[in-house]
């Protein structure tokens, strides 16, 4: 075998010249060099940062801000000092889960939304305008019917709050004045004034002075009243939009049937003469005018 030959199969992994290599690397004093720096680098490396790293509080130390006592302990939690940012913790996670509750119940988006839904239903498009859509549009809807209401609260109850010059309990009566009169307003406006005096007779059935008016309402038997009237006035305005599609699908169904049409939904053909009569209309413009026209105006 040549000498080349010879040496190449020393270098192959598992020769003979490999294995003596092996050994005379083990036995080397840089390798023991080489793994003492490499220990010593790695526990600089994990000091480090520990060194960097504040001193802990004292554990007497209770910490009062609703964000030290999220980073404290069950045991700081209970305490007397903790007690309280925990509950203003609570009571703020509380009112930020109510946000939506609050926007549907006290503004003008429950009878939009309804609506909005029983027009999609009397086309026949199945999921289309999509869900998202239509809700988007309800709430910049709502948004323009509500602007002059939010605009009174921020100018009578939240500016002078912030401001310093009126107290929590001032800035509650100011604030909820005008969403009181919004719904109060259009609770007489549809005519729904009977809802009001379901729920006064539930909450107050021993009562022998009744309210003169709305503000004497409490808000326990406002609220689902405005609800309720919201919910009627809605499928009332939902009822007559159906019914010209209604019409057109009777009409559709009756023909194909004479035809012998039998096969053949009459819902598939029906839903391009609604698009086509609701395109002809401008039926978004007349429902959404008509949706507007409907909410009796904020002044």
């Amino acid at each position: 075998m040549p000498n080349w030959a010879r040496k190449l199969k020393n270098l192959q992994f598992g020769g003979a010249g490999h294995q003596d290599n092996m050994r005379q690397w083990r036995r080397h004093p840089a390798r023991r060099w080489l793994a003492w720096t490499t220990l010593l680098l790695a526990c600089l490396a994990i000091y480090q940062p520990a060194a960097g790293q504040p001193a802990p509080l004292d554990p007497v130390t209770v910490p009062t801000s609703p964000t030290g006592i999220l980073n404290s302990g069950p045991s700081d939690w209970t305490s007397p000092e903790g007690l309280s940012s925990t509950i203003q913790v609570m009571i703020l996670l509380t009112v930020i889960s109510m946000a939506p509750a609050v926007m549907l119940m006290t503004t003008c988006f429950v009878r939009i939304v309804v609506v909005l839904g029983l027009l999609r239903q009397a086309l026949g498009t199945q999921q289309l305008p999509p869900a998202q859509v239509l809700t988007s549009l309800a709430m910049f809807m709502s948004l323009v019917i509500m602007t002059p209401v939010w605009t009174q609260v921020y100018d009578e109850a939240i500016g002078p709050y912030t401001n310093q010059e009126k107290t929590i309990e001032q800035a509650w009566d100011d604030g909820i004045r005008p969403v009181r009169q919004f719904m109060s307003m259009q609770i007489e406006a549809t005519g729904n004034r009977d809802d009001v005096w379901l729920f006064l007779d539930y909450l107050q059935p021993n009562s022998e002075t009744d309210p003169e008016t709305y503000d004497d309402v409490p808000l326990q038997a406002l609220l689902p009243a405005f609800i309720l009237s919201e919910l009627k006035t809605a499928f009332l305005i939902g009822f007559q939009i159906y019914i010209p599609f209604l019409i057109l699908d009777v009409v559709v169904a009756s023909v194909t049937i004479s035809m012998g049409m039998l096969m053949l939904p009459p819902v598939m053909i029906s839903l391009p003469f609604k698009l086509l009569l609701f395109v002809l209309v401008d039926g978004w413009h007349l429902v959404v005018g008509m949706l507007m026209e409907s909410f009796q105006p904020f002044l």
